[in-house]
């Protein structure tokens, strides 16, 4: 479990590739993008219910969902997502496909596997037997998108990355005059809003995203950033 935990713990210095691409200053981790999702989840889930059908979302399965679903990204580094293909580093089957191999790495060190049995002379900290199965199903459910509160918790994920590009735009944590190649199509930080709004699925994700995305606009109209400006 400690080899679990040594490799997880990396999503607290792996940093969100989209910030980085766009020149923003001491961008999030990982796992900071992480803990907001769940954040969200948990203030959210009770008013969620999925559109197909009205199955509410379950608020305890979609808070650990969320903090596991980006663990795959301790192996494999986070990939940004763009509207754009051109602008892609790889296609989305290909990214699927290493997220896969990636995650079935880190799935491993859930197994007990002991690379040196001697040196394990000290008591292990007890851990529930069915850690590994458990974290395989709520990733794969994530993945697949196919339940309500797997749908719940995809939308509460891009909602936590527009809280956090309306974070950045408010407090002037990136130059918005400077010209950056990766964003030649989008001004300020709106292509992280377009990539978000044709992949919401449900009622409460909508609702959020609009109200963040107003926000947003309310930001940009009255306050640019300033590059010299301290976050």
């Amino acid at each position: 479990m400690i080899e679990f935990v040594l490799k997880a713990f990396g999503l607290k210095d792996e940093v969100r590739t989209g910030w980085v691409l766009r020149g923003v200053r001491d961008p999030e981790s990982v796992a900071a993008h992480s803990w907001g999702t769940a954040l969200l989840c948990w203030l959210y889930a009770p008013a969620a219910e999925d559109d197909n059908g009205g199955q509410a979302a379950n608020r305890e399965r979609a808070v650990a969902m969320a903090v596991l679903h980006d663990v795959a990204e301790a192996e494999m580094g986070d990939v940004a997502t763009r509207v754009h293909p051109q602008e892609r580093t790889m296609t989305t089957e290909e990214k699927r496909g290493r997220e896969r191999e990636a995650f079935s790495t880190v799935q491993a060190l859930l197994q007990g596997r002991e690379r040196d049995a001697g040196r394990h002379a000290v008591q292990r900290a007890p851990v529930h037997p069915d850690s590994e199965t458990e974290l395989a199903g709520l990733w794969e459910e994530y993945e697949l998108g196919e339940t309500a509160t797997a749908r719940f918790v995809r939308d509460m994920n891009l909602c936590d990355m527009c809280v956090q590009a309306l974070i950045y735009q408010s407090t002037g944590r990136y130059d918005a005059e400077a010209e950056t190649p990766a964003f030649r199509h989008f001004t300020n930080l709106d292509e992280f809003f377009e990539t978000s709004r044709r992949r919401l699925s449900t009622t409460v994700g909508r609702t959020l995203f609009a109200e963040i995305e107003e926000r947003y606009r309310e930001v940009c109209d009255s306050h640019p950033p300033d590059a010299g400006r301290k976050p």
